[in-house]
């Protein structure tokens, strides 16, 4: 089992290579046997080739990036991550054509790890914010109250 400062130093390589978009960097930090879960929109993704839809995703859609981050260490195997995407509404996302809308959202990830390597990340936001800043209908919980 990797030490808490190897598995940092993993995830450290991870967010550089993610905030680059540099896929194969970004790949190589996770387990092969990697499991993504982003439960707002009801996916969940395994494996290397998994893990690249995912980023394709987000990065076709938004060209996100990662703002204001902070991480919480639970164990040496398990983090979560507080943080904040940002990007502009550029390429399809969840059938809807772009809008040229900026975006901003704030967001929590659990991230394990196994061998040294990312083996998972639990993704949680609120995606009625993102429907409204692209300017989709979305159930408004304020207004049915």
């Amino acid at each position: 089992m990797a030490t808490k400062d190897e598995n940092g130093a993993c995830l450290a390589r991870h967010l550089e290579a993610e905030g680059r978009h540099d896929m194969a960097v970004t790949l190589a930090t996770l387990h092969p046997d990697c499991v993504f879960e982003d439960r707002p929109i009801g996916m969940t993704l395994h494996g290397r080739e998994g893990a690249r839809r995912h980023y394709e995703l987000w990065w076709n859609a938004f060209g996100v990036v990662t703002e204001e981050g902070r991480l919480h260490w639970v164990r040496d195997d398990l983090a979560i991550g507080e943080a904040w995407f940002a990007g502009v509404h550029r390429g399809e996302f969840l059938r809807i054509p772009p809008t040229g809308r900026t975006i901003r959202f704030p967001f929590t990830v659990v991230v394990s790890f196994r061998d040294g390597l990312l083996a998972g990340e639990r993704f949680t936001y609120d995606l009625n914010d993102i429907l409204r800043q692209i300017g989709q209908p979305f159930f408004d919980t304020a207004q049915a109250a």
